[in-house]
Order: structure tokens, then sequence, then C-alpha cells
């Protein structure tokens, strides 16, 4: 069952703590959304799955019920006390303490050993300052289900299609490496402290077309979105690559926003260094 506010308050108070900003801290607080997001995973016995902030565990509550083992990830000092105190005892609970991430672009060097490729899921109420580059990274891992909430800007860069504002290299990376679904929206009722902002449900199912190539594709579709402003041919060029646009039948005065995802991978396979 999900934590009311009041219980929230009183694990952060026993903890002497109280919710960060820096670590991008909204409890959730519905119990409608936390059956909701382990629904959407469809969790089971055999499942192992990976929980990024759990804060005061109101969803490892309802994970440990279902899983066969869950590994919380939890930054905050305060917080992964209360969770060892909490959760400690149960057989199926492990806590790794620290970021989920290594940097920038690698995962958390205990978890990334703990995935298990096509047999791991992510499900989370991800703090929102590394929800990005978290779940792209544990695509790339091998994680075969994340459902997660996120906020609502970033799930419409996940779903965007091209020719949006919200289309960049996020979208065209998490688009080759998944089935991306937004479920719902989510008010900011459902958490603690209440954001500024919606939410957002989000569903993603790994379906990896690039394989070997995921991290030389990346670097690729990122130089040339770092020209987004310049026509393609321009961008490409200034990203320092020299791509056959026209034996391609690619338009070279369009700009990369306008290009689907395939589109960039048929760039990328094509593509001569300058």
């Amino acid at each position: 069952m999900a934590q009311t506010k009041q219980q929230i308050l009183s694990h952060l108070a026993s903890a002497g703590t109280h919710p960060k900003h820096r670590f991008g801290q909204n409890f959730m607080i519905d119990q409608n959304i936390v059956r909701l997001i382990v629904d959407a995973a469809q969790v089971i016995r055999d499942d192992t799955v990976i929980e990024v902030g759990p804060g005061t565990g109101t969803l490892t509550d309802e994970l440990l019920e279902r899983a066969g083992k869950v590994i919380a990830v939890e930054i905050d000092r305060d917080l992964a006390g209360v969770l060892r105190e909490t959760f400690g005892q149960r057989d199926n609970f492990m806590l790794i303490e620290g970021d989920a991430l290594n940097g920038k672009h690698a995962v958390h060097p205990a978890l990334h050993a703990l995935i298990v490729p096509g047999h791991t899921k992510l499900v989370a109420n991800l703090p929102y300052n590394i929800a990005s580059p978290l779940v792209i990274e544990l695509l790339l891992a091998g994680v075969q289900t994340l459902v997660f909430t996120v906020q609502k800007e970033v799930a419409d860069r996940l779903k965007a299609k091209e020719d949006t504002s919200d289309f960049g290299p996020l979208t065209v990376m998490a688009q080759m490496l998944a089935d991306v679904e937004v479920l719902r929206t989510l008010s900011p009722g459902a958490f603690w402290p209440a954001p500024k902002i919606d939410s957002s449900l989000v569903r993603m199912t790994r379906n990896d077309k690039l394989g070997s190539h995921a991290r030389d594709f990346g670097l690729f579709v990122h130089k040339v979105f770092s020209f987004r402003r310049k026509t393609l041919r321009k961008a490409i060029d200034m990203a320092g690559y020299v791509v056959p646009l026209a034996e391609l039948g690619i338009e070279e005065t369009i700009r990369a926003e306008s290009l689907s995802p395939g589109t960039f991978w048929r760039m990328y396979e094509a593509r001569v260094r300058s």
C-alpha cells in the first residue's frame, strides 16, 4: 500500500531528513498509481526488478510482494537507512547505496553486474534529474522492460515524432532501442512534495536495432544534432562526417529534426569520417 504523506513525514523525521531537491525527490502517495505502475510492468515472481530512487519505500513494498528479487538503488544516505531498516530482513530485497549512474554514460558497476539481459526490469518513480541518461544506459545494459514515472516533458521527448520541437537525440536513441509507450499523464497531486509540472507513466520494451553500434551511433546522432539550426548538409559537414545524402534520397536542405530515427540509421550506415 502506498504510504500517506503523514507516513512519509514520519519516516523522514525518524531519519532526521527532508525531501532533497538536488536528488529530485517527489514521493508517490497515490495507491492507485502504485498499483498501475507495477501492473504495467507485469511483475511476476520470476522477475528481477531494479528500482532507482525508492525513497521511503512506497513502491518497493508492492514490488517485494510480486517480484523474485528487488534491487533498490538509493543515493540518499538518510533514505538508504530507512530502506535498510524497513526491508533489510526481506529475503528478496537488495540495496545498492549510491548513484545508479557511473558518470553520464555508464550504469553503476554493482548494478550493471546484476543485470541479466532479457530477464531484468526497471520499475521506478525516477528522480527527474537522471531519468534521460539512465533509461538509455539501462537499455544498453540489457534491461528488457522499463516502466517508470518521469516529468511529462521527458516522456514527450521519448515518444516524439520528427518535425516537432520535442524530437531530438534522446528520441532517436530511445526509439532505436525500444518500443515506447506513454500510458498516462499524472497530476502533481499524486506526489509529495507536489512537483510544479505534470508527470507521465512510460513503458519501454527493449527492441534493439543498433546492436554493437549503439555507442557510436549515439555519438553520430548527438554530433549532427549539435548543429540542429543548420541545414542537414552543413550539420553533417560540421560534425565531421561525409554522408552521400543524394544517394540515400535525403534532402540536403532540411534540418536534423525532420528525419526519422530509421533515416538517421541509414545515414550512419553510409557515413564516412571526413
